[in-house]
């Protein structure tokens, strides 16, 4: 393939990624959200109260950057900008995951959950807490820490499970769906 091809490949395979991860983010805040609905009522109150202004590190995000502008979302809580800065945190990786899985092969390892547990240890318990996103991770219940995991594993599995599928139905990979080899 010339270059022009491999430039086209690269973000055809991008675009799915992108795809797949609002996929993949859509799956995991309904594990979280289940998980988080079914936890001791005792941690669900604690990991509320050490969050930043009670939100979420993506509604924290979009308020701060908001007020940044000199501007106030409403409502301060959940609100559309900070569900599409929830969904960016996952599409831009999803968008990474499927440019570079055919190139870097190590990156699916695992079906994708090994990159989700990354992100995991990468978003939330290392940068959102160093930014003040959120709070520090031993600030947080274990229960918090677990359905973060959990989620992030679904979210990994998904991911990789929906470029798969697309590059099956694509002609990108023989048998990705059973796993063959698909560089």
């Amino acid at each position: 393939m010339n270059e022009r091809g491999d430039q086209s490949r690269v973000v055809a395979d991008a675009l799915i990624g992108a795809a797949a991860g609002a996929a993949a983010v859509w799956v995991m805040d309904r594990i979280d959200w289940f998980n988080f609905k079914h936890e001791d009522a005792s941690a669900r109150r604690r990991t509320q109260a050490v969050r930043p202004e009670g939100l979420d590190p993506a509604h924290v995000l979009a308020n701060r950057t908001a007020e940044a502008l000199g501007s106030d979302l409403e409502p301060k809580g959940h609100n559309s900008a900070g569900v599409a800065v929830h969904y960016a945190i996952g599409v831009v990786p999803g968008a990474l995951y499927g440019a570079l899985r055919h190139r870097a092969p190590a990156l699916g390892t695992g079906r994708g959950t090994l990159f989700g547990l990354g992100l995991f240890l990468l978003e939330d318990e290392g940068v959102n807490p160093l930014t003040g996103l959120s709070a520090k991770p031993q600030d947080y219940p274990w229960q918090a820490h677990a359905r973060g995991f959990v989620a992030h594993a679904a979210y990994g599995l998904v991911l990789d499970t929906a470029v798969r599928a697309a590059g099956a139905l694509w002609g990108r990979n023989k048998l990705a769906i059973a796993g063959a080899d698909d560089s």
